[in-house]
């Protein structure tokens, strides 16, 4: 396919406001792509990767497959300078700038020049390489998409000294090369700004049309290749046997299933029960361990956004080659720790992330461990279809080869870290209040809370569905007068730990539950201090207070309760801080109580 084609195909998308009407657009594109099925399977015009798969990602905007964390590194500056060179001497790239400025989008600038008439290295033929002899002017010939791909593909690769001056040679020859409308698509393919509206979904069902194959055949085969160019392919080439054919691949990531916020209120009220595990304040990634059939392993990390880090985090590689006795693919995610393995906040992990040098020098300053809470793929088998619960025994089983005591997790209750290294316990269960002890259990091991998923639930690769939620942040507070406190257990014995909260009713205080979560054992020896001179009386560990505090407590929800005076009690409570501007008689009422219930 001709470059100028795919231009003009990609002018009559941008001009398109109808979604149907691109999808029919994409589709008539995807299906031209590779002309007639005679010419495709001669092998004269045989071509890897094939003009189809190169369009399926060009039209989005993209050079490589999604799963590849190959980047052009061409920053603007690189950009504009090839534009420059290729659009005349008396043009230089604060030319290009200024342009910009006026116009607003560097498609609309590169197809204001006149390309066509310039001499030099990266103007001549055959991919940029600068070997053959003639002017690489516009009436050469017809620049192709795969010219085009080939191209950029070199242009990725050069590195170490002199690349960026390679970079521009061979950008500057493509430009030159190019007519108007040509330059307006390949200056926004360069910078990765398409913008013709097509996303991954108009690609999706523009599959399904072109190919006539169900879309969501499409969309699964996606899911497991992470490759629209590929899936493009095989939905021309072998229909829909050879899409529900395509399976994971060891060593080549897919989006991570996400999360969208949610209550355990209504987590539990469309799910039979909850599947709960805490929620670490970590960096996610996946894990692709590979062993081979003469025994050779290798392992490759990869960032949330599919960006390789396997250099960066050598404990993870370390964790798998002692761990994993089977070819696998996990999800999970890395938490830096203190020198007594409590975590550390995420802007700790983010140092190792981002780290390229040095990683020995970087090791000692943060370290990190991984935790893993689900299993996509196990000795040749993919398991994204499988139930949460199964895929979790799965990765139990997988990281309990390796562990001295495999049955470690048999009476694990909700305080405890799992015994299996490296894994992330997993609590079933349809009772409220077991989740608000897994929830306060997770908090006091210093993590976020909790993740609340369905235990039946399958993999979804990129998809932020109702199966998976985040426990949503409070979203209204109360301020509430302190009226009961009990002392703590263990290494807080000499603090109050649980604090009961009343609100007025009157001239009188009625209790609306207790707090104990959101607060640090910093913060529970401040609060002992504030609270200790108020103690009226004393009865074992429980201890009745003079209303003179006030705390802020944010909840998830109001419920009526007979275990509270005032008939209702705040579920899953949390301290925020004590509102020292407050007396109790600012406090909040039971009829705001009840207004909110309402």
């Amino acid at each position: 396919m001709e470059f100028a084609t795919f231009a003009d195909r990609a002018a009559a998308i941008e001009a398109e406001p109808a979604d149907l009407e691109i999808i029919a657009h994409v589709s008539d594109l995807l299906a031209d792509a590779d002309g007639d099925s005679e010419e495709r399977r001669s092998a004269d015009s045989a071509v890897e990767p094939q003009n189809l798969e190169i369009v399926a990602r060009f039209v989005q905007g993209r050079v490589v497959p999604a799963w590849d964390s190959t980047t052009l590194d061409i920053g603007p500056t690189t950009c504009y300078e090839a534009i420059a060179r290729a659009a005349g001497t008396n043009v230089g790239s604060d030319d290009v700038e200024e342009r910009l400025a006026e116009v607003g989008e560097i498609g609309e600038v590169a197809a204001g020049y006149e390309f066509g008439g310039q001499q030099g290295l990266g103007a001549f033929t055959g991919g940029g390489s600068g070997d053959e002899v003639g002017t690489g002017g516009a009436g050469d010939g017809d620049l192709t998409v795969s010219e085009v791909h080939e191209t950029l593909t070199e242009l990725a690769a050069a590195e170490g000294s002199g690349s960026q001056d390679r970079k521009i040679d061979l950008l500057f020859g493509l430009f030159n090369r190019c007519s108007s409308e040509e330059a307006r698509y390949l200056a926004r393919l360069v910078l990765s700004e398409m913008r013709i509206g097509v996303g991954e979904g108009t690609v999706r069902d523009a599959i399904a049309e072109a190919f006539d194959v169900p879309v969501e055949r499409v969309e699964r085969a996606l899911q497991v290749s992470n490759d629209y160019g590929q899936v493009a392919r095989v939905a021309r080439d072998e229909g829909r046997e050879g899409l529900d054919a395509m399976e994971l691949e060891v060593g080549r990531p897919v989006q991570a299933m996400l999360a969208q916020a949610g209550t355990v209120t209504d987590a539990l009220e469309e799910w039979e029960e909850a599947a709960v595990e805490w929620k670490y304040d970590g960096a996610r990634v996946q894990l692709h361990h590979r062993i081979d059939d003469d025994g050779t392993a290798e392992t490759r990390v990869f960032s949330r956004n599919m960006e390789e880090v396997t250099d960066a985090l050598p404990e993870v590689v370390e964790f798998a080659d002692g761990a994993l006795e089977e070819s696998a693919i996990l999800d999970g995610e890395v938490v830096a720790i203190d020198e007594n393995d409590d975590p550390l906040p995420f802007q700790e992990v983010l140092k190792r992330f981002r780290r390229k040098h040095d990683v020995a020098k970087a090791r000692e300053d943060v370290t990190v461990r991984p935790v893993f809470f689900d299993c996509l793929h196990v000795d040749g088998e993919d398991l994204l279809e499988e139930p949460l619960t199964a895929r979790h025994e799965r990765l139990r089983g997988v990281l309990a080869e390796a562990d001295e005591d495999p049955d470690a997790l048999e009476d694990a209750t909700v305080d405890d870290e799992a015994d299996i290294e490296g894994l992330s316990l997993l609590w079933t269960t349809d009772d409220p209040d077991e989740i608000e002890a897994i929830d306060a259990a997770a908090l006091e091991a210093g993590h976020e809370g909790i993740m609340l998923k369905d235990p039946d639930s399958a993999y979804s690769p990129g998809r932020r569905g109702k199966h998976w939620r985040k426990r949503k942040p409070d979203v209204e507070t109360l301020d509430c007068v302190v009226t009961g406190a009990e002392w703590g257990e263990g290494r807080r014995a000499t603090f109050l730990g649980t604090f009961e909260l009343s609100v007025r009713a009157g001239d009188d205080l009625e209790t609306v539950g207790k707090v104990a979560t959101g607060i640090t054992d910093e913060k529970l020896e401040e609060l002992t201090e504030l609270l200790e001179p108020h103690i009226a009386a004393e009865d074992g560990q429980e201890v009745d207070l003079e209303p003179e505090v006030v705390f802020e407590v944010g909840y998830e929800e109001i419920q009526t309760s007979p275990t509270y005076s005032s008939g209702y009690a705040l579920r899953f409570p949390r301290f925020l801080g004590v509102r020292s501007d407050k007396d109790p008689d600012d406090a909040d009422s039971l009829e705001r109580v009840e207004r909110l219930r309402a």
